[in-house]
């Protein structure tokens, strides 16, 4: 390999470097220091993420709800009842 080569092969080792820093985030700072600065979109996944969790533990209580509500022998037995006895009344 002459030397020209391996100046060019050196730049694109770097460059792909710098370029793959940029992608996940890291930047200097004003020191010169390497810091993790996360985009944007990751704030926005993040608060969508939380959104999500607290739907599905809703969604979670309302299906424990009906769960109980449909494997209720004793309250559906009751419930029965009550429903005749109103078709009763009328």
């Amino acid at each position: 390999m002459n030397p020209f080569e391996m100046v060019v092969a050196i730049i694109v080792i770097v460059t792909i470097g710098s370029v793959l820093k940029a992608r996940y985030g890291i930047h200097k700072d004003k020191d010169g220091n390497e810091v993790y600065r996360g985009n944007t979109a990751d704030a926005a996944s993040v608060a969508e993420n939380a959104r999500l969790r607290d739907e599905v533990r809703a969604l979670k209580e309302r299906v424990q709800v009906l769960e109980r509500v449909v494997t209720d022998t004793e309250g559906s037995v009751r419930l029965d009842r009550e429903i005749e006895s109103l078709r009763d009344k009328n």
